[in-house]
């Protein structure tokens, strides 16, 4: 294979770790702020797309975002969180984002999408609890 930096092929346990940390930290803090610091404005938004009842979806939301974000930060449960983010970003892609068009409405919550997909098909990465498993 053709490659400009072959060395970087010893580190690719590093990727999804990385990928990993990152979207541990995007979804600890979202799921933590929907929840406890922002919930008011929250149930609003939720009711405002139509999810009734609202109170339900932000607690099903958030506390999936939130303790995905924990299983993330773990590397425990890694296919599970990454299957439980997907969703949610599909989720938001199709019931919110999508008339946004993609520029500012749906490319961050794609690319939400493509790391938890990526997690998902390659797995916690170096520094977890599952890859012993």
């Amino acid at each position: 294979m053709l490659s400009l930096f072959p060395e970087l092929f010893t580190y690719q346990l590093v990727v999804p770790f990385l990928l990993r940390v990152i979207l541990a930290l995007i979804f600890i803090g979202n799921g933590y702020s929907k929840i406890f610091k922002s919930k008011i404005k929250t149930l609003e938004f939720f009711n405002s797309i139509g999810l009734k009842p609202n109170k339900f979806w932000v607690y099903l939301v958030g506390l999936t975002e939130l303790v995905s974000g924990i299983l993330f930060l773990l590397g425990f449960l890694t296919q599970a969180a990454a299957i439980a983010v997907a969703l949610i970003m599909l989720g938001s892609i199709v019931r919110v984002k999508a008339k946004q068009g993609f520029l500012g409405g749906y490319d961050f919550d794609l690319l939400i999408l493509a790391c938890a997909v990526s997690l998902l098909f390659l797995g916690p990465g170096i520094f977890s609890i599952d890859l012993p498993l």
